[in-house]
């Protein structure tokens, strides 16, 4: 009778830890989930952050000169390839918005006006028959004479600012 008694109630204990290591796996196993979703979860704004990064180094206009410049074009060809290049660019990131601040994100179309305008009337300013590498020229002189107009390298700072807060 003693030794049923305590068959019995090792019985019942090993089930009662069995039980209890099953609930232990359970909640660590629950916790690393909810870990790993929070980092996705946080990698997907700083994911927006580098790719706006990229699109504000894009749509700078001395590196969009340097990649758009063809020979033999005319400033108003030149000038519809380069906005088009920008509308594009910017067109392709425009979900990364969701991830980022407002202020981030008017920052960068800030910027995208700002050189459809600069581009605009540097163009417009040329004479009729000029050449795309005239319109590429005066838009790097006019940068250079006014470095205040080189808008992206206060908005990629502030982007990156932003991502870095995320870290």
């Amino acid at each position: 009778m003693l030794d049923t008694t305590i068959l019995f109630t090792v019985i019942i204990a090993l089930m009662i830890a069995a039980f209890l290591a099953w609930l232990f796996y359970l909640q660590r196993k629950n916790k690393r989930e909810e870990l790993k979703n929070k980092s996705n979860s946080s990698s997907l704004p700083l994911q927006a952050y580098e790719r706006l990064t990229l699109l504000v180094d894009r749509i700078a206009i001395p590196n969009l000169v340097s990649r758009t410049n063809t020979g033999g074009l005319t400033a108003q060809e030149m000038q519809l390839i380069l906005i088009k290049t920008i509308r594009d660019e910017f067109d392709y990131n425009v979900t990364q918005q969701i991830y980022v601040s407002r202020e981030a994100w008017n920052a960068v179309k800030q910027l995208k006006e700002k050189n459809l305008l600069l581009i605009n009337q540097v163009a417009n300013a040329l004479p009729a028959n000029a050449t795309g590498q005239e319109l590429n020229r005066s838009l790097l002189q006019y940068l250079m004479q006014d470095p205040k107009a080189d808008f992206h390298e206060i908005v990629s700072e502030a982007l990156s600012y932003e991502a870095k807060k995320l870290l």
